[in-house]
This record gives C-alpha cells, structure tokens and sequence, in this order.
C-alpha cells in the first residue's frame, strides 16, 4: 500500500478529535525488580535482593493509555475492588491524566495485580492476585448502568472491549454494549479471549490472535496460508454477525477480512522485521490503533496494515508501554 506522508498527518491529526470509550478487565502490572547473586540454601531457586518496585496500569487500561498516546481521548469503565490495589490503580489513572468516572469499585471483587519478578532484565517469575469469575447481579447492573449513562453523556465515537477473562465483560455486558451501540450508531472493536468468544456478536471489529481463533472455533488455522485464514474469517463473520475480522499472526504478521458490497476481502500483511524485546501489550496497540481507524473511517487495508506496523514497534520495548504516536507516524511514512 502506498499512502503520502501528507496523508498519514491528516490520519493522525483526525485521532486528535476522537473520543474511545473502552470497557474491560483493568489492572495493576507490578514490577519488583532486583539481582540475583546466589541461590537459596532452603530450595535450589534463585534470591532476588530487591531494588526497586514499580506500579503501572495493565489490561484495558493499558489500552486506554494507548489512547491517549495517540492523540485522542480514553474513557476508561471497569469494576475493581474496594481495597490497597484498587487505590493504588485509581492513583496511577490520575497521574495519567485519565478520569475515574467510569471505575466502579467492587466489596466482591479485589483488583487483579499481576506481580512480575525481574532480574538481569530477565522475568523470573509471575505472580497473579485475581478474581475471575464474572460480576455479581449487583454488579452486572451498576456496571451497565455507567456503560449506559458514558455513552449517553459523552457520545463516543468508537467503543472498545478489552477482555482478559477476569469476569467484567460477561455475556450479559457484551450483549448489552453491543444492542447500546447499535442503536446509537457506534463502531465497537473486541480483543476477545476464549471464554466470551462466541458471545461477541453484531459488532464491528473482532481482533483475535492465532492462539485465541484457534481456541475459539475448536479447529486449526495455518498461519502461512490465507485460505485457512479465510475460512476461519468467514466463520466470524457469518456465524457471529460480525463486518470486519482482524487475527494478528505474531512474527507472521497480521489478517484482514471485511465484508463490503462485493463480498468478502482479506489479505495477509507481513510483519516488519524487529528486534523483539517483549511482547507483553502489544495486542493492546493493535486494537487501540484500529479502533481509531474505524473512528477515522480508514481504509480497511491501511487500517490492518498501521496496526501491524504499532504492534511491532511496542515489541522492541521491554515491558508493557503505549505506542510512540510520533515513531509510528515518521515509520508509517516510510514503510508504507
């Protein structure tokens, strides 16, 4: 594809005057981080004399910070818990910059922290603090109902569903989002996991990742091969009611179909290559990019081809960071 520096600019600068609402499993990423110099005399494992601790937001948060590094505005709705953690991820919104309107706090819930071990720039080791089960009736209905008045008040231009199988986007939710948008005309993009996958039906964008379409459909898809990419897109789109299927391949690059007036269009675009820190987030990038994209009307191609190239760039980061707007836009220039 080729597109004019000229026109990557305009792009961007439409992102500039979008508004993403974005619902999904939020969390803490901690990170303690210290050295390694001998083993423990009670198990042959490793000590880590620790130096440092850091906090950072995790999951749809992280997509909203994605967002908002890209020029536009994040509305951020979760639930979380009413305890240490739960306080400490509102702290880090609010030094972000990002409003805590939509953040309902939970007495059933405790607020998902993953606890990362570092040594060496090496991960050791992870821990996860969790409940996954889905929301609550209680729950379910105040979530809904701050879904509901975001909307109403805010008037997004694009909705985007994180799930991490942490329980907020329940079936119930999902359905609910999705009749809400369609009723007031909203594009709505899904990263789904397998839990939910089936229930994503009648929306927008469903961005899946290789491991998560083959889960979800209980079959095998060859990566290399666009007619089995296409046969499992076309599943999606029949079974699901879904206008636009995106499966990123990893090293492989990522997949586009789309349904328009003359049927069904896919293509495979290859990944640049990179030298590959850490692909934790990167999905994130991916789905934040697109959904500005559906929210910017973009070509279906430039669309898949922009996330492609986002996705790539966070991987040579070590940890979990929002895409570079101005790096993305100076490289979409040249590779594209």
């Amino acid at each position: 594809m080729i597109i004019t520096e000229e026109e990557i600019t305009h792009l961007f600068s439409k992102f500039n005057s979008c508004k993403v609402l974005v619902i999904g499993d939020v969390m803490v990423d901690s990170y303690l981080i210290g050295k390694v110099d001998r083993i423990s005399p009670e198990a042959p494992v490793p000590v880590v004399a620790l130096k440092q601790r850091d906090n950072m937001l995790g999951g749809a948060a992280n997509v909203a910070l994605n967002i908002r590094s890209l020029g536009a505005e994040a509305i951020l709705c979760s639930v979380i818990g009413n305890d240490k953690q739960g306080d400490i991820l509102l702290n880090l919104m609010k030094n972000e910059g990002l409003k805590t309107d939509g953040i309902i706090r939970s007495n059933e819930r405790i607020t998902t922290t993953k606890f990362r071990i570092i040594s060496n720039r090496t991960q050791m080791l992870r821990v996860d603090e969790e409940i996954d089960t889905d929301l609550n009736a209680k729950d379910t209905a105040d979530l809904i109902n701050c879904i509901t008045n975001l909307i109403s008040e805010q008037k997004p231009d694009v909705i985007i569903l994180q799930d991490y199988n942490k329980g907020v986007l329940s079936p119930e939710v999902i359905e609910k989002v999705a009749a809400i948008a369609a009723n007031a005309g909203i594009a709505v993009a899904v990263d789904p996991k397998k839990k939910n996958f089936s229930a994503y039906k009648g929306i927008t964008l469903f961005k899946p990742n290789l491991k998560e379409i083959i889960e979800g459909l209980k079959t095998d898809v060859d990566p290399l091969s666009v007619v089995s990419l296409q046969n499992a897109a076309e599943i999606i789109h029949n079974s699901q009611n879904v206008r636009l299927v995106m499966i990123t391949l990893s090293e492989h690059g990522i997949f586009i179909s789309f349904k328009d007036s003359n049927g069904i269009k896919s293509e495979i675009i290859p990944a640049e290559m990179r030298s590959i820190a850490d692909v934790s987030g990167a999905g994130d990038t991916v789905i934040s990019v697109a959904a500005l994209c559906l929210a910017a009307k973009t070509d279906h191609f430039l669309m898949a081809a922009l996330s492609n190239l986002a996705g790539g760039l966070v991987c040579e980061q070590a940890g979990v960071v929002p895409v570079d707007k101005y790096r993305l836009m100076a490289e979409a220039s040249v590779e594209m």
